[in-house]
């Protein structure tokens, strides 16, 4: 019976081949996405679970309340640390750990640059989170000068020694700091965060630069490279847990801080939560996984699985007519109602299985464009995991059912003698239904347009706005943090200074545009009280504001590189009480109990990407210069005339003669700018796609019914053009049948779109408008690409003889 089946379905899917092939590539699309999506959230959910306990394993993390928000941070204050191991209740196991990058790692006579993953810890950190050791003994890290590897890290050190006899072996971070192998473990093999190699003793930072992190004793600084976990005990209560650090974070507040609205607080985020941080895993440079970007993604496969659908119900319903004596002959035969829904059922999941098949070669080109979207781990192999081919066998059958069922139910129903009587007709309601489908699909069609060009409006208004400084044709480098040496930094400023392509040059602490602020607290004791204002400080030399063409507005630059001089922005100025800019110029604020004199007020700039406001901010020389200079970055321009390659090249030259042992990495003003927005380029990018797949999609189901439609009126476009119909007015009698609900679908698309677009515009300080524009070239783009399916079908069919037509029938 069921090899029956599938013989009567495969005829009928080669009998209808066109339509076979709109229904399966309609089908192909909608599923291709639905897998690589499905993967996508699979991988990213799939962080961390397999610790035993996992459910019960928390970070705990840092919340900064101010008058402008709230937010926040992975890292935690050192006391906060041991106050939670000794006197919070409810936790079974807390570890404290510090992560370290040092530069350089030396064993025996090889070095090692930059060496990724290590930590400094204590075997705590063992208990909860539960590593296979392969030498050595949890007990590893109680002594000072030891380090626990795994094994990667361990074979890549000593390449062609055995495990046993690498423990004892010496290890040298930063020239300077010497630890012990005194264990090793084996990696994590499923997907975690936890991407540590090198788990150094904690007593052994207090011999390296991150001492005086490690005994900072101040309940007010926190660095995100104190990280804490807990494991609670089975019967602890959240909430119990969370009134106790709040009670803690009230007692230890700073109340000048408070005073001005400031306010700390501690949060517990679950390890399962830590793939999604929002504010980095580990650190803001640390990417995570971004939930809203997975519903994002999960909304478009699954409108594009349904636009499928409606291709496969809206087509099976149509032809119908066409199957009527077929289903009349089984019934008279003795086929049961239950027996011919099986059999159409049989036929869509033949046909779906098909379309199946052809989405996982979908699915891999599907994979190269959301490679944006993507963990670098993540491989499309992952698709041959059993938990992924049942979910997708599962899909398959779930398909089959919502595009099948509908259209079994009404082939079902025909009764023998109507249709071999050839009295077979739709009821007016279920060609309303296919147009209702007709409808919803381009309305989603109709969204991702309206969605594609707004975003694409938004990211081009923030690539062009005007900033507040000049990035075209700059590029700038660190200096080796290991290397405070400010002479060093002078002579390769000067040797760059006397480069013919090179037009100008700077020293300071960031570029405009970076994260690389310090905050600080200022206070102004004005006409109309005194004013306390949190800002940001931005270090460089009298070179700096000519460089990024920063306008003064009134006043100077700093008379030397560090003379203790002042430059505030326009919104610094405002937030002191200062009228105007000429009022500000010589007045000291008070910073530390020490007064600076404020010689010039300089133009806002955007100091961050669009999404956030300007920032209260002043310019300064290096004027705490004390063994640690804040120079670290230089920038320079080079002349527009000039091959930027061979002038790196140079620069090379020089950096080796100064900095032998650091490698030189320059980076573009333009790009860091341009990277601020990796994010809303990868959803233009998916937008775009998701948009053609829907245009796609809606075309073929269009294009189908439209055939359909014009086979069936063969007659009557003969008839028509008999009685002296012209081209357009048989155009527009065909076409105005799928105009109506299209027109329909753009009417309502556009508040749809309207809506959720601004609502996502509102996470820009600084946005485009919703213009009316938008939506007149996204109508008529949509009624456009509509007529043109349209009417190259129906424009053959009535140019057809129409002695022809009438011999049809």
């Amino acid at each position: 019976m069921i090899k029956n089946y599938f013989k009567i379905a495969w005829r009928n899917i080669w009998n209808n081949k066109l339509f076979s092939a709109i229904n399966i590539i309609s089908l192909a699309i909608g599923l291709s996405a639905s897998f690589v999506i499905g993967m996508m959230i699979y991988h990213d959910f799939s962080f961390d679970k397999f610790h035993p306990n996992q459910e019960r394993i928390y970070r705990v993390t840092s919340q900064f309340e101010s008058p402008e928000g709230i937010s926040g941070f992975g890292g935690v204050n050192v006391p906060l640390k041991q106050t939670i191991k000794d006197e919070v209740p409810g936790i079974e196991t807390a570890v404290s750990f510090f992560t370290f990058t040092p530069y350089e790692l030396n064993v025996n006579d090889a070095v090692f640059k930059d060496p990724e993953g290590a930590i400094f810890t204590d075997k705590s950190y063992f208990e909860i989170f539960h590593y296979r050791w392969l030498a050595g003994n949890r007990a590893a890290l109680d002594q000072p000068n030891t380090v626990v590897l795994t094994q990667k890290k361990a074979k890549k050190y000593f390449p062609n020694l055995s495990l046993s006899k690498i423990i004892g072996k010496t290890i040298i971070y930063n020239d300077s700091t010497q630890a012990d192998i005194s264990g090793i473990v084996s990696g994590f093999s499923q997907n975690s965060d936890l991407i540590f190699d090198e788990f150094i003793s904690l007593p052994t930072a207090l011999q390296s630069e991150m001492k005086s992190a490690v005994t900072n004793e101040s309940w007010n600084s926190s660095n995100s490279n104190s990280q804490m976990f807990v494991l609670l005990n089975k019967n602890t209560k959240i909430a119990d847990l969370q009134a106790r650090l709040d009670k803690l974070a009230i007692e230890n507040e700073h109340k000048e801080l408070v005073k001005d609205g400031h306010h700390t607080r501690y949060a517990l985020q679950p390890l399962a939560e830590l793939h999604f941080s929002e504010f980095g895993i580990f650190d803001y440079g640390n990417s995570s996984a971004d939930k809203s970007v997975l519903i994002s993604l999960l909304l478009i496969a699954l409108f594009l699985l349904a636009l499928g659908c409606i291709n496969f119900i809206n087509l099976n319903t149509a032809q119908a007519t066409q199957r009527a004596k077929e289903i009349g002959i089984r019934k008279t035969l003795g086929s049961s109602k239950k027996q011919l829904i099986f059999q159409f059922l049989g036929e869509t999941f033949l046909l779906t299985l098909i379309s199946g098949f052809l989405s996982v070669l979908f699915g891999y080109g599907l994979f190269k464009i959301f490679s944006e979207f993507l963990s670098q781990n993540f491989q499309y192999n992952l698709i041959l995991k059993p938990q992924i081919i049942g979910s997708i066998i599962l899909l398959l059958i779930v398909v089959s059912l919502l595009a099948g069922i509908y259209p079994a139910l009404i082939l079902s129903r025909f009764k023998p003698v109507s249709v071999l009587k050839s009295k077979v007709f739709f009821k007016s309601d279920r060609a309303g239904f296919r147009k209702f489908l007709t409808f919803f699909q381009f309305t989603i069609a109709q969204i991702f347009i309206i969605a594609t060009i707004l975003v694409g409006k938004q990211i081009h208004y923030m690539m062009n706005k005007d900033l507040g400084f000049k990035s075209n044709e700059i590029a700038y480098f660190n200096f080796p943090y290991q290397d405070q040496n400010i002479d060093k930094r002078y002579v390769l400023k000067n040797e760059l200074k006397s480069n013919p392509k090179i037009s100008n040059i700077s020293l300071a602490s960031a570029t405009p545009s970076s994260y690389k602020m310090h905050g600080q607290k200022l206070s102004y004791a004005g006409k109309d009280g005194e004013a306390n204002v949190y800002f940001e400080q931005l270090f460089g030399d009298i070179n700096y504001l000519e460089l990024f063409d920063i306008q003064l507005l009134a006043g100077r630059k700093p008379l030397n590189d560090s003379i203790q001089e002042y430059v505030i922005n326009e919104t610094l100025l405002n937030e002191i009480g200062f009228q105007n800019p000429q009022e500000a110029l010589n007045k000291n604020i008070k910073i530390n109990d020490k007064l600076f004199p404020i010689v010039g007020v300089m133009e806002d700039f955007n100091q961050r990407s669009l999404k956030s406001e300007i920032k209260p901010m002043a310019f300064l020389p290096d004027a705490y210069r004390n063994g640690r200079t804040q120079f670290s970055t230089l920038s320079f321009r080079v002349n527009p005339n000039n091959n930027l390659g061979a002038t790196i090249k140079e620069i090379q030259e020089k950096w080796e003669h100064i900095y032998p042992d650091s490698e030189l990495t320059v980076k573009f003003m333009d790009e860091t700018v341009a990277s601020f927005y990796k994010k809303e380029k990868s959803i233009a990018k998916l937008l775009t796609w998701a948009t053609g797949l829907s245009i796609l999609i809606s075309i073929m189901g269009l294009l189908g019914l439209v055939i359909y439609t014009t086979e069936r009126k063969t007659k009557e476009i003969g008839i028509r053009k008999v009685l002296g119909a012209s081209l357009l007015k048989l155009n527009l009698t065909l076409c105005k049948e799928f105009i109506f609900p299209i027109l329909l679908a753009v009417v309502f698309a556009i508040p749809i779109a309207w809506y959720g677009l601004n609502k996502w515009l509102q996470d820009f300080a600084y946005r485009t408008d919703s213009n009316w524009w938008v939506f007149i070239v996204s109508t008529t783009l949509m009624i456009i690409i509509a007529l043109l399916v349209m009417s190259f079908k129906t424009i053959q069919a009535a140019l057809r003889n129409p002695a022809k037509s009438l011999r049809t029938e």
